[in-house]
């Protein structure tokens, strides 16, 4: 048996991987995932399973989702993307990360079947993970779309629901440059006869890319912005508490931020819809799932508070659409400071554009190939009057920030899933 590291070198330097060489790991098409499927017996037809796409918030629901499902006892399957520490956060069963042995074992088989062909770190990965979860024996699993949806690799499974969350402009180079374009690659996952939770959908154009959809498959479908499922949504010290559910007056979720309000949305309505195809999800799972869904999945970086006096809040928000609820929440904080850092491939104009002048920013890279220079960056910042260092690693620049804020100010980690990966892999955070 290969040992772990050499089976994580094979996986990260091998395959053609989207974290280290962005748009050249992505491969469209369905082919290459449907035969190596084949070859491991089809695994993801041994279990139901509920698919969730969308351009920001399909982690966070995917996780929830999941929280939901095995607090009402359903051995519950969750696989998503990318990882933050460790590899093995991409594959989890009722929460549990996949074994090292099993990721060993099952490239190692992968390797002796001598298939002719070259799947993509994300397909083979993929497929890791639908046997991983057949091997299991879970009840259900919940796959988050991992670019796209139509071609993406997670496409292959038949749901018993499809979850959309929103609709914005991120990889346009990949999913088209208009709005509609990429609303037709994420409708790619509407199935026949299942039904779509969409969770915003408030341009004309992505509506109605949505509605054909639905119909052309005679698929059911919910708008979770026209039917919100509580009837207001306040703030509370450690998250969001929701009133007027179909699960309590008083349901408590513990991840905050303004866009989680429409991802609960989201959620709850498609909760609803379970329970509709004949699942048994009492209340009470429902409140305990969305009050504790980072220690029941490992859920991270999502507005993740790391630490007070000084506030450090963190999250892997990281194009135009997941700003727009970022920068309007830290514009309100009196004393701010940014650590930032963007990948390369990213029109990053539109970011820089919303966020806060009063900020002090700490223009930094991540530690991967497709990290965006610290001084590119920081040369574009000031053309929107951003002022700020540069440092050469998201370490230096955040114990910058921690030398000078006061016990008062907050210290904001972010920009990309590699600036946040990289912040929680220091020893003290």
């Amino acid at each position: 048996m290969s040992s772990y590291q050499s089976t994580l070198d094979f996986l990260f330097t091998q395959l053609p991987m989207f974290q280290n060489i962005g748009a050249g790991a992505y491969k469209p098409g369905l082919g290459t995932v449907e035969c190596l499927a084949k070859a491991f017996g089809n695994p993801h037809k041994c279990y139901p399973s509920i698919h969730v796409g969308g351009t920001n918030g399909k982690g966070s629901t995917a996780h929830s989702l999941a929280a939901i499902l095995q607090s009402a006892g359903y051995r519950t399957g969750l696989f998503t993307s990318p990882h933050l520490l460790d590899f093995r956060e991409r594959i989890r069963v009722n929460g549990h990360m996949i074994d090292k042995e099993d990721v060993v074992d099952f490239v190692d088989r992968y390797n002796m079947l001598g298939l002719d062909m070259s799947p993509s770190f994300f397909e083979l990965t993929t497929v890791m993970a639908m046997e991983y979860f057949a091997r299991n024996n879970v009840d259900i699993a919940v796959f988050e779309v991992g670019l796209g949806g139509r071609l993406d690799s997670t496409n292959i499974i038949s749901p018993i629901l499809s979850v959309i969350t929103n609709i914005s402009k991120d990889h346009v180079a990949l999913l088209g440059d208009t709005l509609e374009a990429i609303a037709i690659e994420k409708a790619g996952i509407i199935k026949p006869g299942v039904p779509v939770v969409i969770g915003e959908a408030s341009h004309k154009g992505v509506r109605d890319v949505f509605l054909n959809t639905a119909s052309e498959n005679s698929a059911s479908i919910v708008f979770s912005d026209c039917n919100v499922p509580f009837s207001r949504a306040m703030h509370i010290k450690n998250g969001i508490s929701y009133h007027d559910t179909p699960f309590g007056d008083v349901v408590e979720c513990e991840l905050s931020g303004e866009c989680q309000i429409k991802n609960t949305s989201t959620i709850m309505n498609a909760v609803l819809q379970l329970r509709k195809l004949g699942m048994e999800i009492p209340d009470k799972a429902v409140v305990t799932g969305l009050a504790d869904v980072t220690h029941l999945t490992g859920l991270a970086g999502r507005w993740m508070r790391v630490s007070d006096s000084p506030t450090v809040i963190c999250d892997t928000g990281h194009n135009v659409g997941g700003w727009e609820y970022l920068s309007a929440t830290l514009a309100d904080i009196p004393e701010l400071h940014v650590v930032l850092g963007f990948v390369n491939d990213k029109d990053v104009s539109g970011i820089l554009g919303m966020m806060p002048r009063h900020a002090r920013y700490y223009f930094t890279s991540a530690s991967v190939c497709r990290a965006l220079p610290a001084d590119a960056l920081c040369t574009q910042a000031k053309e929107f009057g951003l002022e700020g260092e540069i440092y050469q690693s998201v370490e230096d620049a955040y114990y910058a920030a921690r030398g000078v804020a006061s016990e008062n100010a907050t210290i904001f980690v972010g920009g990309s899933t590699f600036i946040v990966a990289d912040f929680l892999a220091l020893k003290d955070v």
